[in-house]
């Protein structure tokens, strides 16, 4: 599930890059970058209707974080395509997500995955690459903005229990870039009428819909493996920019962009195999906890070792706390608060008591 739902993300990312770069002629980047945000803070405001009433400093720290990140990180990525190639951009950006997951790897296999990515991206920048200083460092601060949006969406995502969180950020992000795009840009829009359509177009593809994805991704895998899995976008980065725009990457950099694809294949082969319930801190979305004993504390059956454990489906934070949902091997159900069983419901029957 979380592969296809990175891969849709990514799909629709760079299709909206290669869409704002082929406008470039008539609308700057700045300028597409601010109607980008803008135009997704509308449709989602508009989508989700956030209710502000009853938000803790904590949620609002959260969302205007995000907001100025994803500012910040729009302007330095559209800046960049500008000068370098796609594939080569969305490599460089990567280069943030990469760091996080070398620096989060409790396993041999995945720091190898993470450094082999690494690897590649370095290429890209290293002497000899012939790549255009502004853009290297476009590139770079690019980077650093989507490693702090890593972050901050994941915060967002377990602070909000639904869209309201990203709807704020958006918002935040659209009131500092918007002013920008119109003081920078409004002569070329007002000239080119057909720039809204454009910038309507960048919104839905290269923030509404990857955004929406990452925010959900980042609600069941952890900020490693969500890295490594974005290290397929320099890829399909350079293939739309092919494509679409018939952009021509070197031997060098196409050596660059397979050693990042093959880390992120690398990664996804070896993660089943290393996953178990006991061990696996990655899979969120499939968290086991130990029953106190030998029986199940809902049915009293006992516990074999195909049902000793108890998978969470779900998990919500509410005003109460961390609430969640979870399933045991025998088919009972458990909701616990902050760690403490607070209802069951048993779907087997008690085991019989021997006298």
């Amino acid at each position: 599930m979380a592969p296809a739902l990175m891969l849709g993300q990514i799909l629709s990312l760079q299709a909206g890059s290669a869409v704002a770069k082929e406008a470039y002629a008539t609308v700057g980047p700045t300028t597409l970058a601010g109607m980008r945000l803008a135009f997704s803070a509308v449709i989602l405001g508009a989508l989700v209707r956030p209710r502000l009433r009853g938000l803790t400093a904590r949620q609002w720290r959260a969302a205007i974080s995000l907001g100025l990140v994803l500012a910040a990180m729009n302007l330095a990525y559209f800046q960049a395509i500008d000068h370098l190639p796609i594939g080569v951009a969305a490599t460089l950006e990567l280069l943030g997500p990469l760091t996080l997951s070398v620096a989060l790897s409790r396993r041999a296999e995945h720091l190898g995955a993470a450094l082999l990515a690494l690897l590649g991206v370095l290429l890209l920048a290293a002497p000899g690459a012939s790549l255009p200083a502004a853009g290297l460092l476009l590139g770079a601060t690019a980077a650093l903005c989507r490693a702090a949006y890593v972050l901050l969406n994941q915060q967002v995502g377990r602070l909000f229990p639904d869209w309201t969180g990203l709807s704020l950020a958006l918002a935040c992000g659209a009131c500092v870039l918007g002013p920008i795009a119109a003081v920078t840009g409004g002569r070329d829009v007002a000239t080119h009428p057909a720039a809204w359509g454009t910038g309507l177009v960048v919104a839905l593809l290269s923030s509404l819909i990857p955004y929406s994805l990452d925010m959900t991704l980042l609600r069941r895998i952890d900020t490693r493996a969500f890295g490594v899995l974005l290290a397929l976008s320099p890829a399909v980065g350079a293939g739309i920019g092919f494509l679409a725009l018939h952009e021509h990457l070197t031997p060098r950099q196409w050596g660059a962009v397979t050693l990042v694809v093959l880390a992120a294949v690398w990664s996804l082969r070896r993660r089943p195999a290393a996953a178990s319930p006991e061990h696996d801190h990655d899979a969120h979305d499939v968290r086991a906890r130990r029953p106190a004993d030998d029986r199940c504390p809902v049915c009293q059956s006992p516990t074999r070792a195909e049902t000793r454990w108890w998978t969470r489906r779900s998990r919500h934070l509410t005003s109460e706390g961390e609430v969640e949902y979870c399933v045991g091997g025998c088919g009972c159900l458990v909701v616990l608060v902050k760690g403490e069983i607070i209802k069951t419901l048993a779907l087997t029957r008690p085991a019989p008591q021997k006298y």
